[in-house]
């Protein structure tokens, strides 16, 4: 029997870590079909595309794909609908308030079981310009670079 809290992750989304300065991250539970669980447990999930949007008190992800399941004939849902995420209300109000300063959004980072669970962790997230993404980039080959000089010398 698999451990409560163990986490397996499903979908990681690492250009909203390039594109975006991630200034706070959030869990949230989704909503899914049964289908759409046992997909997610063979690992077709993909939030590439996907963002995360707020109306009427409600907190979606839009543009999450998620493959039907081979044996799941009618039961199948759109790999592109738009699904709830599960947060509190306080949460969502306190998030919807950050976002709508200029600049800010919601990003999904991950996909991931925590125990039977299926979680998403989004972000706050603010845009990079041009020149910051160039700063990151030159930061991680100097890393990289110390790190070989590292290696070689021992």
């Amino acid at each position: 029997m698999a451990e409560r809290n163990s986490i397996k992750m499903i979908a990681n989304n690492k250009k909203a870590y390039h594109d975006y300065f991630i200034l706070e991250k959030y869990e949230a539970g989704i909503e899914l079909a049964g289908t759409e669980v046992k997909s997610i447990r063979m690992g077709h999930c993909s939030i590439k595309e996907a963002y995360v949007e707020i109306k009427q008190g409600q907190i979606s992800i839009v543009g999450m794909h998620i493959s039907p399941y081979e044996k799941g004939n009618i039961f199948n849902r759109d790999p592109l609908r738009t699904r709830k995420l599960l947060m509190h209300k306080s949460e969502i109000r306190k998030l919807g308030e950050k976002i709508r300063e200029k600049g800010f959004t919601l990003m999904p980072l991950s996909v991931y079981l925590k125990g039977s669970l299926v979680k998403v962790e989004i972000g706050l997230a603010k845009g990079k310009k041009l020149y910051d993404k160039r700063a990151d980039i030159q930061k991680k080959d100097m890393l990289r670079e110390a790190e070989r000089d590292f290696k070689s010398r021992f």
